[in-house]
């Protein structure tokens, strides 16, 4: 394993927290190392959790795929920007009726937690930004009008694209921009990574002080961000969105940076 000129981990940590998309895997195989990482991460008694901003997937989703790629992995391991944006709501906004710019599990996800859904920019309380393939102009018009009559404006998350073999999809960042410019509001919350809502999130799942947890993922605005904002250790790994020329021009200094997961590993 080739570890020159990186900042790898000297010990172990209580609890890991793994970006999946770029980190984990890419579509629909593991990145190298990853499976037998955190197979011998568990073996040695640690907390494995799995955190995502994509909402387009449930967390039943995200413990399926990973069951799959042959990590078993319990759906209440896995934090994704839906269930916390469904807290922040019934904290803030608990009887709100929201239009959604987003795709069925979010929507789903907000529906089971008994907020209604709307279309009716009059009646709209707050417009939900997210990752959405189906946006068109309506959608657009939906909450540039709710938002003009009042509703409040949240998101949940900002990232610029999602990774996906080959490229990737222009995320709710685009989404977000969008609405922005044509009713001159700025959004009031992004509940998804790096936010705060979402590391309170990992911390109570974990029920840990944050100096026992790392935070591993490929985006250092997102991931890193969040895990150094929570006074956690934080990782990047070089398999997803960031490249070391990003990494070398970046305000932003993880703790350690990986080439790929089996770096974790402390060296016996």
């Amino acid at each position: 394993m080739d570890r020159s000129n990186k900042r790898t981990p000297s010990k172990l940590y209580d609890a890991y927290i793994f970006d999946l998309d770029g980190t984990v895997y890419l579509g629909e195989a593991l990145l190298p190392t990853a499976g037998e990482t955190i197979t011998r991460l568990r073996e040695l008694g640690k907390r494995t959790v799995f955190l995502s901003n994509n909402p387009t997937h449930t967390r039943y989703d995200y413990s399926a795929k990973l069951t799959r790629l042959g990590l078993a992995t319990s759906p209440a391991d896995i934090i994704n920007s839906s269930m916390v944006m469904v807290n922040f709501l019934q904290q803030h906004l608990p009887q709100a009726r929201l239009f959604v710019i987003g795709e069925e599990p979010l929507q789903n996800d907000l529906r089971a937690a008994g907020f209604e859904l709307t279309e009716e920019a009059s009646r709209t309380d707050a417009v939900i930004a997210s990752f959405d393939r189906t946006f068109v102009y309506r959608k657009l018009q939906i909450a540039f009008d709710a938002i003009r009559a009042g509703a409040r404006f949240f998101a949940t998350n900002a990232d610029r694209y999602c990774p996906v073999p080959g490229g990737g999809e222009p995320d709710a960042a685009a989404i977000i921009a969008a609405i922005e410019a044509c009713t001159n509001t700025k959004i009031e919350a992004v509940v998804g990574k790096p936010s705060h809502h979402t590391a309170a999130a990992i911390l109570h799942l974990l029920d840990l002080p944050p100096d026992r947890c790392l935070m591993t993922g490929d985006r250092l605005e997102t991931d890193v961000l969040m895990g150094l904002k929570a006074s956690m250790a934080a990782a990047l790994t070089l398999t997803g969105a960031t490249t070391e020329a990003d990494l070398a021009v970046s305000e932003v200094k993880p703790t350690y940076v990986v080439k790929q997961l089996g770096d974790l590993l402390p060296e016996t």
